[in-house]
């Protein structure tokens, strides 16, 4: 097993199991908000996209044990800022994991993918929820709907 591929392995993981976690929290306390029930599980289909990694190198996944450490947000507004500061350090720490994965393409495929992902999508997403959120009057994260809305 290659230490270093493992470092970067489970520094991937990790941050996304952090990352779903604290997206889960927000659920749990404000119920279906976006962009949070969108984001949540693009979080698992993000380690879902790394696990056969772990399999083809032979590094032993981590455990998940971050819903315990994550504590709720106090507000949907600090939720969403939260969600903003997280995909900000996501998109720099796959940067710096993309700098270190050199000798493994495949690898690098998927930390593209992830922090295109991160960049494109997520961060976006909840910059739009920062400023919804601040609009005294609109606030509540627009509640999913199911099918045929309200």
């Amino acid at each position: 097993m290659n230490e270093k591929l493992a470092g970067i392995l489970n520094e991937a993981i990790d941050d996304e199991y952090k990352a779903r976690a604290m997206y889960r929290k927000v659920i749990e306390r404000f119920g279906e908000v976006r962009p949070f029930i969108h984001i949540v599980e693009a979080e698992s289909r993000h380690i879902q996209a790394l696990l056969p990694l772990f399999e083809k190198y032979g590094v032993p996944v981590p455990p998940d044990d971050w819903e315990s450490r994550v504590p709720a947000p106090a507000s949907l507004l600090a939720a969403c800022q939260a969600g903003v500061e997280a995909e900000i350090e996501n998109k720099e720490m796959y940067a710096r994991l993309l700098a270190q994965s050199a000798e493994f393409p495949d690898v690098q495929a998927v930390l593209r993918a992830l922090q295109r992902a991160s960049e494109e999508n997520h961060l976006p997403a909840f910059r739009r929820c920062v400023e919804r959120e601040g609009v005294p009057g609109r606030g509540r994260g627009g509640r999913h709907q199911g099918p045929g809305g309200r």
